[in-house]
């Protein structure tokens, strides 16, 4: 694991994206294209705004992938990870060469799965979770399962997450399950970069950090065993870290 600590977010996030540029960029002119996963939320917007902004990518390269959607919720939605993706990401860069969202139902896993395992994914960016999951895999996450997608139940301070950051009005309008992809599946990345920051953030970083082994109490514990994991925080997200 790499840890890199920037001032704030809009710092984490240019520094960030350069290095996700960098890398698909390497993909495309050794392989001549490029897999990505992309993380959603509050935390990723400054990493995702940077991202669209870095020069001289071939986006008709790269193909996109995303972690999860809440089960039966329409697109139109505000809180909707496929209007965030498209109006945040997919809408500012050029063409990507294919984008495969999760619409939130049971039947859009066995497409996903097939096209998510045809070619490895090059680079994934995960995003760390207030109660330590990444993508939707709250604990206990399902570390068992070898499926690259499933629906999974959001747990209270998940869904409290999603109300503080503004997607939903009352926590009773979060939705109680999502398709998520498994940890297995976002283990099998080739190089992962997780973006984490604001003070919300902090507890999170702290036991995901201090933890002396992995837990599927605390799910973003199995990034540290990936070969390449680089962990970005600002100064807020690292500040309950006791050895940093």
């Amino acid at each position: 694991m790499e840890l890199r600590i920037f001032k704030d977010s809009k710092e984490l996030g240019k520094n960030a994206a350069k290095h996700v540029a960098e890398r698909l960029r390497e993909c495309i002119a050794t392989q001549g294209y490029a897999r990505i996963v992309l993380s959603t939320g509050a935390s990723q917007f400054d990493t995702i705004e940077a991202l669209t902004q870095e020069p001289d990518i071939k986006w008709e390269c790269v193909e996109m992938f995303h972690l999860d959607e809440y089960v039966d919720l329409p697109e139109t939605h505000n809180a909707s990870f496929r209007k965030y993706l498209k109006e945040r990401f997919v809408d500012k860069v050029a063409p990507l060469k294919a984008v495969h969202f999760v619409d939130g139902t049971k039947e859009c896993i066995a497409t996903l799965t097939e096209e998510i395992r045809r070619l490895p994914i090059d680079i994934g960016l995960i995003g760390i979770g207030e109660n330590g999951h990444i993508a939707f895999n709250d604990p206990p996450a399902d570390f068992d399962t070898k499926e690259a997608y499933i629906i999974v139940n959001l747990d209270e301070r998940c869904k409290q997450q999603q109300m503080g950051e503004g997607w939903f009005a009352t926590i009773d309008d979060v939705p109680k399950q999502a398709v998520s992809m498994t940890t297995y599946q976002i283990m099998q990345c080739k190089h992962i970069v997780s973006c984490v920051p604001y003070a919300v953030k902090a507890e999170a970083i702290a036991n995901t950090l201090h933890a002396t082994k992995v837990t599927n109490m605390i799910p973003a514990t199995l990034l540290k065993t990936h070969p390449s994991f680089v962990l970005y925080l600002d100064e807020d997200s690292a500040s309950k870290a006791s050895f940093i």
